[in-house]
């Protein structure tokens, strides 16, 4: 049982760095240090967008709407530590 559990923040730690790329490449894209019209960062973009969709779409109806202020990543990476800590703090009871 707790190779599941490690399975499981594993899992956590990869959504966590994708999250996180996704973050910074927005930024880089607003920033206009990256371009959308390269056929990579393109692929990438589009790629991270779909990966995170369903992730953000259930939260983006539920958080009022800030404008140009987009509060999605940062709701989802307190989700996603919390789930972390619940499940260390409990992985002595599936030993």
């Amino acid at each position: 049982m707790l190779s599941l559990i490690q399975i499981l923040l594993l899992i956590l730690d990869i959504v966590w760095f994708i999250i996180l790329a996704h973050v910074i490449m927005s930024w880089l894209i607003n920033f206009q240090v990256l371009n959308l019209h390269q056929q990579l960062v393109a692929q990438i973009w589009y790629g991270l967008n779909r990966i995170l969709e369903p992730i953000y779409g259930p939260i983006r109806r539920i958080l009022p709407n800030m404008g140009g202020l987009d509060l999605t990543p940062l709701v989802v990476l307190v989700g996603v530590y919390a789930l972390r800590i619940i499940l260390i703090n409990n992985a002595g009871y599936f030993v």
